[in-house]
């Protein structure tokens, strides 16, 4: 078995710190515990490992139900790449796609790079999709998902409390039936919205009403059908509908038009994610801003910590607050 730092640490009593400046030769550590460290750092076999200068943003495609309508994505990756050439880091780029004959080929590849820090993108990651990375050596964080039981960082939008101010802000417009434009395909961000949606209705009193939940597919095409089929069987509408993006709002507000439904005046609807689109549709949506850059360098940062504190296990899921954007596309029915 290969010696770590952190059996060094054990052995020798010193914080896995301190090992790692006394194997890298830093100031600050005395002469006394420099030579307790590599002493036993020798009687173990360690061997210095090549410093990390690279950073691998890895993107995890599993249908593209997602990522292929959306123009978040660039944005993260922007977000990378800009805070990874200050802190003085390389960055290049893996993309896995699981409907690809390469997929394994190309998993396996990642997985034996432990020379770098690895970005995965998760958004369209399951639970399943997470196994074969607990078996990664090198240091791995996850952007833009999440799994339970995973033993890595991982860097989030707050979906859950971002969700429930937007359904309350529907609330305080004077809306009491509203709807839920659900995507059927149930990455965890979506799971989490739904939460932060039915914590708003349940807070405020509401029924959750399934007749005013449409599902619908997550691409603007997809979503746009699945709505033309809600509104054929449909009697009765919601005055509001919160989407879970922009992207299914979008597809389901046309859909609504087309129909002779009038955005906002006889239904009102709110996005997530502010895609650039979004504030030049008419109406203009209203939605929650997410800030994507500020994503991707806040999962390089979090990435280095593992560089300057060797040794450290703990697991953090960092949630990155989001802005309410107002714009066209909620009418308030409370004056009226």
């Amino acid at each position: 078995m290969k010696a770590s730092i952190k059996q060094i640490s054990q052995l020798t009593g010193f914080s896995p710190a301190t090992v790692s400046n006394a194997l890298n030769r830093k100031k600050g550590v005395n002469s006394a515990t420099s030579e307790k460290i590599l002493k036993t750092a020798q009687e173990l076999g360690y061997q210095m490992e090549k410093p990390i200068t690279r950073i691998k943003f890895v993107t995890y495609r599993k249908n593209g139900l997602i990522i292929d309508d959306s123009q978040i994505f660039p944005d993260m990756i922007e977000g990378v790449e800009r805070q990874a050439k200050e802190l003085g880091y390389e960055t290049t780029f893996s993309h896995l796609n699981y409907e690809d004959d390469a997929f394994e080929m190309r998993l396996k590849e990642v997985l034996e790079d432990t020379g770098c820090l690895v970005i995965l993108l998760g958004t369209e990651m399951l639970e399943e999709d997470y196994e074969p990375f607990k078996k990664y050596e090198g240091y791995l964080i996850v952007l833009d998902g999440w799994c339970e039981d995973m033993r890595f960082d991982g860097i989030l939008i707050n979906n859950t409390d971002a969700a429930c101010k937007a359904v309350e802000y529907l609330i305080q417009k004077g809306h009491r039936k509203i709807g839920y434009l659900r995507g059927d395909y149930r990455i965890k961000a979506f799971q989490y919205r739904e939460y932060g949606f039915e914590r708003a209705l349940s807070r405020y009193g509401l029924e959750y009403h399934p007749h005013y939940i449409a599902t619908v597919g997550t691409q603007l095409e997809s979503a746009y059908e699945g709505m033309k089929a809600y509104l054929r069987k449909q009697q009765e509408f919601p005055t509001a509908f919160f989407a879970d993006n922009d992207v299914i709002a979008l597809g389901a507000i046309r859909a609504m038009q087309e129909a002779g439904i009038e955005v906002p005046e006889q239904v009102s609807v709110i996005g997530f994610d502010d895609v650039k689109y979004g504030a030049v549709s008419s109406p203009g949506l209203t939605t929650i801003h997410i800030y994507k850059q500020e994503m991707g360098e806040v999962a390089v940062r979090r990435a280095l910590d593992h560089i300057k504190y060797p040794g450290r296990e703990t697991k953090m899921k960092i949630q990155v607050c989001t802005d309410f954007i107002e714009r066209n596309s909620v009418k308030d029915i409370e004056t009226e």
